[in-house]
């Protein structure tokens, strides 16, 4: 009995530093995508983007260190048709050849409170740097069928093309374009 003592002790004094522990999980890449979508010629026009990779870190006792890191290669960018694909990784916009892929990387992950999140950070096109905001929800999930845990992120933004120095074909193509990412992340266990 003299002994269960002092196991129970040091369970109790390690069991808050487990739940304080950062959370870090790894983009499941099959499962994730992003949307673009823009004003053209008086039309909405479209293009997804897949192959993402990347990190997300969330701890719950430091919001300052949240962190997501996410790598987007522009050769997998498909738009509604292939005239169009082949314009937007050309020069005329995100210029593929020289800029293979696009980075995001946060600064700050701010809770609003019901799975709803606004990261702060920095988007990364022709390795032009600025700064933007997503507003994001969050949905954590338990063990799935093979026991890993999981979270789906789905976060939106806007931002100017022209801040990426893609500003051809001004009269006719809007500035704007909205973003709108689906995240799926698996749990990954550091030792």
């Amino acid at each position: 009995m003299t002994r269960i003592v002092p196991v129970l002790a040091a369970g109790l004094l390690i069991s808050p530093l487990l739940h304080a522990m950062p959370l870090n999980y790894t983009i499941a890449t099959d499962k994730t995508a992003i949307a673009l979508s823009w004003q053209a010629f008086g039309h909405l026009s479209q293009a997804s983007l897949d192959g993402v990779t990347g990190n997300i870190t969330l701890d719950a006792e430091k919001e300052m260190d949240d962190r997501i890191d996410v790598k987007i290669p522009i050769s997998t960018l498909q738009a509604s048709n292939g005239l169009l694909t082949y314009q937007l990784k050309s020069s005329l916009f995100f210029d593929a050849e020289h800029y293979p892929d696009i980075r995001f990387t946060s600064s700050r992950v701010v809770a609003l409170g019901h799975g709803h999140f606004r990261v702060f950070g920095s988007l990364s096109v022709k390795n032009i740097q600025r700064p933007v905001i997503l507003d994001a929800t969050l949905e954590e999930h338990g063990g799935n069928v093979s026991g890993e845990e999981a979270l789906s992120l789905h976060a939106t933004t806007a931002i100017s093309r022209s801040a990426f120095n893609m500003d051809r074909f001004t009269g006719v193509v809007d500035d704007r374009v909205a973003i709108s990412i689906d995240i799926q992340a698996k749990a990954r266990h550091t030792a």
